[in-house]
């Protein structure tokens, strides 16, 4: 799509272009009602050349999540998020080498500390993938740690968790327990280990170039909400 306005300006929350509020893919009007918000979406809409580059405009993209996907039914949207309580990355550790078990459990076990501290919780750890049922009061606990979001830190949240497959860095991003960089190197702390070993292969490391961008992309948007 080529470039349509000259002007962007904020009223109210509304990004306005040439005047026009911007509507989201389901015609709903984008408003975000936090400053800092609003701000970065008008600068990705500003610093749009000719050619409009949607996948330039991570915080325009979730701004549309959280209006039309997240804000019609937040718990439905929550429900899958929260699931991954019950098989999170942190609990299931490598069975070798032992280098590999030593960095998972340098990286992880601080996570799945902060989580016990600051939820009251218990985690039950395995090694290899056969599930570990993980205390109900746990999971509820996690799952209510969810419930209390709006429906912008929701959509923010859905990234961080599924990109890192662990619901517990996601909130330790969300409550600046852990910087967003570093929170995606644990949760691919595997991956990068294999890369060390035996050398990075070209598309595994663009594959992951882009899913760091759009997890840096969410944790930014959650912490201007704040």
């Amino acid at each position: 799509m080529k470039r349509f306005y000259k002007h962007v300006a904020i009223a109210d929350g509304a990004i306005l272009l040439d005047g026009r509020p911007i509507k989201t893919p389901a015609r709903a009007t984008l408003i975000a009602s936090v400053p800092a918000l609003a701000e970065a979406i008008a600068e990705e809409w500003r610093g749009q050349s000719e050619e409009l580059d949607l996948r330039a405009m991570p915080m325009t993209g979730l701004a549309y999540d959280a209006i039309d996907r997240v804000a019609p039914d937040p718990a439905a949207f929550a429900k899958p998020l929260a699931g991954y309580a019950e098989t999170d990355l942190l609990c299931y550790r490598a069975e070798s080498p032992p280098q590999l078990i030593a960095e998972e459990a340098a990286v992880w076990d601080p996570l799945l500390e902060w989580a016990r501290g600051r939820y009251d919780v218990h985690f039950e750890i395995t090694a290899g993938i056969v599930h570990a049922p993980q205390p109900a009061a746990t999971v509820a606990r996690l799952r209510d740690a969810l419930a209390t979001r709006g429906p912008f830190a929701l959509a923010a949240m859905s990234p961080l968790v599924t990109i890192g497959g662990s619901l517990v860095t996601a909130l330790a991003v969300a409550e600046g327990a852990i910087e967003a960089n570093e929170a995606f190197d644990a949760t691919h702390v595997d991956e990068l280990w294999q890369a060390r070993m035996w050398g990075e292969d070209a598309l595994a490391t663009q594959t992951r170039d882009i899913r760091r961008r759009d997890f840096a992309s969410a944790a930014r948007f959650l912490h201007l909400l704040d």
